[in-house]
């Protein structure tokens, strides 16, 4: 016999005996369930499962992580070790460390010569072999170019066109395959003011009658190809251009790159590889045709220097790099490091050439 809520759920038997009892007074006569009670109990019945006690044990559920939240994780992890370390993906954790990493190009002065890397010999498929160029970028890529700004006469569109020029010289003079094998230098030479007479010998004479004070290598670099061939076509560079206002309100362009040539032999089966590093410091003035008598397009030198390691003693119209057998040192001689970059160079001309080098 079903019953509704609120009422009570005792059989009538029980019910009946109740009564009599209540009425008789008998002693540990049953009590009436109270409205609540009976409420309680109703409730409990209806509800699905068992009761739970209160403040009973229910042991944790156990979370399932997806795919993405593990790899979010992971990531998180990956990114906090690079925030802490800068080197731990590049460095040493993964076979490589600064000392292999390119250089950021410069824009500055250093403030140091590079660490030296003694005792790592080139060879003909590592040229650059225990030497800081090893780091540096390879022919036009290492000279940086800063950007431009109206200067003197000229506005921002024309200044950078003078420094894509300037850039330019110093590819055509110092890294095309065909002038470094003696070929005449046409594409540097047409950037040059035809209106500098001091220098239109080195333009025009110089490549066919080099002499100590008309040589060609003053500007240009070349080498004898039935002496040295280029290892690899690859000349390694590392400079930069800066600009300010010159005289007249020119655009005054000041280069200084260092380049580095690894040479073998030319004689079948030779393999020693030996490096010539030729450093070179130019200040090139962009004149206003209308208040200086220049051609368009063309600059003029205001000074030139350069110094060059391992390109022969004495020697002039071409490079001459000594080899292993070919070494000689005078006592007394101050050695230069070649690749120290933190002072600029002394003096015109040729200079230097015939002191020791430090390294190469």
């Amino acid at each position: 016999m079903g019953t509704n809520k609120g009422e009570s759920s005792i059989p009538d038997e029980e019910w009946e005996r109740f009564l009599r009892e209540a009425e008789a007074g008998s002693p540990g006569a049953p009590e009436e369930p109270s409205a609540r009670a009976r409420m309680v109990a109703d409730r409990l019945r209806d509800a699905p499962g068992s009761p739970e006690a209160w403040r009973a044990h229910r042991p944790p559920r156990q979370r399932r992580f997806k795919a993405w939240q593990v790899a979010a994780l992971l990531l998180s992890v990956a990114a906090l070790i690079v925030a802490l370390t800068p080197g731990a993906l590049s460095g040493n954790w993964f076979g490589g460390g600064d000392e292999e990493r390119p250089l950021a190009a410069e824009s500055a002065r250093p403030g140091a010569a590079p660490a030296d890397r003694a005792g790592e010999r080139p060879t003909p498929d590592e040229p650059f072999k225990g030497s800081p160029a090893a780091r540096w970028a390879d022919g036009a890529d290492g000279i940086h170019v800063p950007a431009a700004r109206a200067t003197g006469w000229m506005d921002e569109a024309q200044v950078a066109d003078a420094l894509k020029k300037s850039r330019d010289f110093l590819t055509a003079s110092n890294l095309d395959p065909a002038v470094l094998r003696g070929d005449r230098p046409e594409a540097a030479i047409a950037l040059v003011s035809p209106d500098q007479p001091d220098v239109q010998p080195l333009l025009t004479t110089s490549f066919a009658k080099p002499t100590p004070d008309n040589d060609p290598l003053l500007l240009f670099t070349r080498y004898h190809t039935d002496e040295v061939e280029l290892v690899g076509g690859t000349v390694k560079t590392r400079g930069r251009l800066s600009y300010e206002e010159g005289k007249y309100g020119a655009l005054e362009v000041t280069a200084d790159v260092t380049f580095v040539y690894p040479f073998v032999r030319a004689e079948d089966g030779s393999d020693e590889v030996t490096r010539t590093i030729v450093r070179r410091e130019l200040v090139l003035s962009w004149d206003d045709p209308s208040k200086v008598r220049t051609k368009p397009g063309t600059f003029s030198f205001v000074s030139y220097k350069m110094h060059t390691t391992n390109g022969g003693c004495d020697v002039f119209g071409f490079l001459s790099p000594a080899f292993t057998e070919d070494h000689t040192t005078a006592d007394g001689d101050e050695e230069i490091d070649p690749y120290d970059r933190s002072e600029g160079l002394t003096g015109t001309g040729r200079n230097g050439e015939c002191e020791s080098a430090s390294r190469s």
